[in-house]
């Protein structure tokens, strides 16, 4: 971490659209500061501007430039910028790199949201149940797309998490043949919505379904929680499953 007094702060100038063993560079360097351990970088891009090509590259709604200007910069010790510098002018090529001596007046800190007690890792196991919605890709309510704003309830009812998957191939009630493929997209591909959470609370937003799904398929099933477990995070002291792969 990042002590108060004299540091280096680094900007390197790219092109968008320049690349570093197949990748872009401006991702290979992020991932190379990230892994040597630098307090932090920022990527930032340019709407408008030239470089030593002597070629003007500009963003509109017209034209779209793919080669618009890049800066990454990251403030640094002077050793550990030392220690890097090399590494960095391979990886930047035609870039430019320019290092300027700074002060830091403060240095950031790690937030800190937790309460006191608050374990790092909560791990859930027992009895729940699991939720399972099926509909129609373009089925809406209140003109938006239902599976979206079952969603937003879902969240809005704090269940625990869920997650949507998109069909590519099956049939319901009326017997029509769904398919996604790349010479044949359906005009009404199938969507399942999935959550895990207690029977009470899946139980509690039941009314909610049946009012906002037209037409579907709703089933619940018991399911036993071999292991669930997460990290805590600050005030949130939700002690529910949410599904593998959701994002909270």
């Amino acid at each position: 971490m990042l002590q108060a007094g004299k540091a280096v702060k680094v900007s390197i100038y790219l092109s968008e659209g320049a690349t570093h063993h197949g990748v872009s560079t401006s991702s290979s360097i992020l991932d190379f500061l990230f892994f040597r351990g630098v307090s932090g970088a920022t990527v930032l891009k340019g709407i408008a501007g030239f470089g030593a090509d002597h070629h003007l590259h500009s963003s509109s709604l017209v034209a779209i430039s793919d080669h618009l200007p890049l800066k990454i910069e990251f403030i640094e010790t002077r050793a550990k910028v030392d220690e890097i510098l090399g590494k960095l002018e391979e990886m930047a090529g035609s870039g430019m790199i320019e290092l300027q001596e700074t002060t830091i007046a403060k240095p950031s800190q790690v937030s800190k949201h937790k309460k006191v007690g608050t374990p790092d890792h909560v791990k859930i196991e027992g009895k729940a149940q699991l939720m399972r919605i099926y509909i129609g890709e373009h089925d809406q309510w209140q003109d938006k797309p239902l599976h979206e704003s079952l969603v937003h309830a879902m969240r809005a009812n704090d269940l625990a998490g869920v997650t949507v998957y998109r069909g590519i191939l099956g049939y319901g009630a009326h017997r029509r043949m769904h398919k996604d493929a790349a010479l044949h997209l359906s005009h009404d591909s199938s969507i399942m919505l999935s959550v895990i959470d207690t029977e009470e609370k899946l139980r509690a937003f039941l009314p909610i379904v049946e009012q906002m799904v037209d037409e579907g398929l709703v089933v619940l099933s018991d399911v036993d929680i071999i292991k669930y477990a997460y990290r805590g995070h600050g005030d949130d002291e939700s002690n529910v499953p949410e599904e593998k792969g959701v994002q909270s």
